[in-house]
């Protein structure tokens, strides 16, 4: 798994699983970002995503670039095997306070 703080990229599916895997069975909270290059509110939260997984210890970002999604960026906060929101748009106060408070819940 990548140093701590850092936003993981997956590139392919054997990437993915492994560290997913190894996010899940970190206990932390797990946010997964499916983006793409060409997508204006991807690039946006890109930087906000970053610079929460430097402030927040309880955090991992798995960032996964994709071709087909119905609307991006869509987030899904995972701990454990539960999905336990989404977030769908570049909605940055949103995403700003499930992330803080979901990985508050981890410390608790």
């Amino acid at each position: 798994m990548a140093a701590e703080g850092q936003v993981i990229s997956c590139h392919t599916v054997d990437s993915w699983e492994q560290q997913f895997r190894l996010a899940k069975e970190s206990k932390k909270l797990v946010v997964v970002d499916f983006t793409a290059s060409w997508c204006g509110p991807c690039r946006f939260i890109a930087p906000v995503l970053a610079d929460l997984a430097k402030k927040l210890p309880n955090l991992i970002v798995l960032k996964v670039d994709v071709d087909e999604l119905k609307a991006m960026p869509t987030l899904i906060y995972l701990k454990g095997d539960n999905v336990i929101d989404r977030t769908v748009g570049a909605r940055k106060d949103e995403i700003e306070q499930k992330i803080v408070m979901y990985s508050a819940e981890v410390d608790a």
